[in-house]
């Protein structure tokens, strides 16, 4: 097997530009997204939420080799990358709680002149999935006009739980400890990292923009180097947490009230885009539910309210080093359109806050998922072991409500 040094030799890697339609400008690379919605037995997608904390908050003992139970349920946002020469495209799930990227689940890996076995076994345990594979390297086409040469990739060999054809891991590379079984104190390179190192992208960071709809094939952008100009004068950055496991991730510090009412003091958790709702310490979630009225709903798993009780609901306010980022009342609820996703009644109003399942001080006391992340344009910063935020034309959005 390889030894650090001798994966990071192979690893060497060269990236080329051949022409246009990718949006590259100024060291900034944009592609698009599209939320996909894939569903077997629609409750699992709340239940894939509760697996995914206890999962984080057990980072310590992580193994790739973990038995998960298989859930096809998915809700997420997915890019078309193309691997190999002549590529083949695959649809890739944008994870910021991962940082391996691998294929072959939907769509099976095909060999090319590009590709090369590292020989070593890799893999990931996700909550209700998992992955098993060999790591190779391969060419990765970001689009027609913007391939990495070299890049490490696991290609499965057995996977459970995944409907697209494999995972965009973005988050810190520290991640990818324990992901190569005979090697697990080695590291790899991200395709952040990549980019940067090759002078394609000026800084090491990505931004996510997802935006508030009701479709199921709803656009979103992932962009790598720069901030988007129409934010970089309201982006706001707050340090990556102190506290772990939350440190281990792209975590914060953050407090939270509604109303005048506080709901959880400053703590650590994570911004999450593998995680849908927003799962806070058992002691907030009471308080939030004792403010909002809400009653639990058994068949969706969320908290139920009346459209009287939803007229009256007050803004949900994070506070994040000084900012202050609410959501309103729309969003709050999940996108009624799609109640069918979470087993929840035709036009019902469930609020999107979930219960973490242990209380304040356990160092994982939030997680905020794509529910949060769909208002505000969010920075991801590896230099700088930073976060930004800003408000975008979509915050104050009302189509969870309205469709």
């Amino acid at each position: 097997m390889f030894s650090t040094v001798s994966l990071l030799t192979l690893l060497a890697l060269s990236i080329t530009i051949t022409g246009s339609p990718v949006e590259v400008r100024n060291g900034r690379i944009t592609l698009p997204m599209t939320r996909r919605l894939k569903f077997s037995n629609s409750s699992n997608l709340v239940q894939r939420d509760e697996a995914r904390v206890a999962a984080f908050r057990d980072y310590s003992t992580h193994s790739q080799r973990a038995h998960i139970p298989s859930a096809n349920d998915r809700l997420s946002y997915t890019v078309s990358v193309g691997i190999g020469s002549p590529p083949t495209t695959y649809h890739l799930v944008v994870d910021t709680g991962s940082a391996v990227t691998w294929v072959g689940a939907d769509t099976e890996y095909v060999e090319t002149g590009t590709s090369f076995s590292l020989g070593q076994r890799v893999g990931e345990a996700y909550p209700f999935a998992a992955f098993t594979g060999i790591l190779f390297t391969d060419t990765v086409s970001l689009s027609n006009e913007l391939t990495v040469a070299r890049m490490p990739i696991g290609v499965a060999y057995a996977h459970l739980g995944i409907m697209n054809d494999g995972i965009l891991g973005i988050g810190p590379r520290g991640l990818t400890i324990r992901t190569l079984e005979d090697n697990p104190r080695d590291t790899y390179p991200t395709i952040t990292e990549l980019l940067h190192t090759r002078n394609i992208i000026s800084e090491p960071l990505v931004a996510i923009f997802f935006k508030p709809s009701t479709g199921t094939d709803d656009d979103g952008q992932l962009s790598f180097g720069e901030v988007d100009p129409a934010y970089i004068n309201s982006i706001v950055y707050t340090g990556v947490t102190t506290t772990p496991p939350a440190s281990n991730y792209w975590g914060i510090d953050q407090s939270i009230t509604y109303g005048t009412t506080d709901i959880l003091l400053s703590t650590a958790g994570i911004i999450d885009s593998g995680f849908t709702f927003i799962s806070i310490a058992s002691d907030a979630y009471q308080r939030y539910q004792a403010a909002t009225g809400g009653t639990f709903d058994a068949a969706a798993n969320l908290l139920a309210i009346t459209p009287v009780q939803y007229r009256d609901l007050q803004e949900l306010k994070f506070h994040i080093d000084g900012q202050t980022y609410g959501l309103t009342r729309d969003g709050q609820i999940w996108p009624r359109s799609l109640n069918s996703a979470i087993n929840g009644a035709n036009k019902a109003i469930y609020l999107v806050i979930k219960d973490i399942g242990t209380p304040t001080g356990q160092g994982l006391n939030f997680l905020n998922g794509f529910v949060f992340l769909q208002r505000f344009y969010t920075v991801f910063d590896t230099r700088n072991r930073r976060i930004g935020f800003a408000r975008t034309p979509f915050t104050g959005a009302t189509t969870n409500y309205n469709y």
